[in-house]
């Protein structure tokens, strides 16, 4: 299920990336607006992400934080889109994580 709906997503961010006009299409503004103003959204997200996880473990709800996550997603999707890359690349890359050690990953990061 979560493939089908990073790909669908990927479709359509693809689309309206190139094919929507900016007065119409939320993601063709911010693909108008420059890598600038995606990332300014990406950070934005991001700590909206953190405080509703602080909420969260307060309240033992999660609802919001599942909604700020998708918010952090999304425009992280549209960050990747805007670079030429999407998903896929990501997932592929956590699919070569899998089986290493976190500590193994990193440490073969900081070699290079």
């Amino acid at each position: 299920m979560s493939n089908d709906i990073l790909q669908q997503l990927t479709e359509i961010l693809e689309a309206r990336k190139n094919n929507a006009g900016a007065e119409t299409s939320y993601v063709a503004s911010l693909h108008q607006k420059g890598l600038n103003k995606i990332l300014e959204k990406v950070g934005e997200e991001c700590t909206e992400t953190i405080l509703a996880a602080k909420d969260a473990q307060a309240s033992g709800d999660n609802t919001d934080l599942i909604y700020e996550t998708a918010d952090l997603w999304f425009h992280s999707l549209v960050m990747l889109s805007h670079l030429g890359t999407d998903a896929d690349a990501v997932l592929k890359e956590l699919a070569r994580r899998f089986n290493v050690s976190g500590h193994d990953e990193k440490a073969a990061r900081t070699q290079e």
